[in-house]
């Protein structure tokens, strides 16, 4: 398997749920690690540093794209297990 992974180490989607299959490197090459909507031309799309705060972003976004509260705090409450996040 190798550095691919199952779920993106900055939100926690499954990447097989990434339109795009995957964001970008600075090189354009495909990421295994993370999705196109956390990492594009190898840069995070989203600046900050505080999980509790991204928690926050991804919560609101899942809601808005019409999931309900409970399975959006479900999906992000795990975050900061994932790579991007451990300090």
């Amino acid at each position: 398997m190798g550095n691919h992974s199952k779920f993106c180490q900055s939100c926690g989607m499954p990447l097989k749920k990434d339109p795009a299959a995957g964001g970008t490197n600075s090189d354009q090459t495909k990421s295994h690690k993370f999705c196109s909507y956390c990492y594009q031309n190898g840069e995070f799309t989203y600046k900050g540093n505080d999980v509790y705060a991204f928690q926050d972003f991804c919560k609101n976004k899942m809601i808005e794209s019409g999931n309900s509260k409970f399975l959006s705090w479900i999906f992000t409450r795990g975050m900061s297990r994932l790579e991007r996040w451990k300090k």
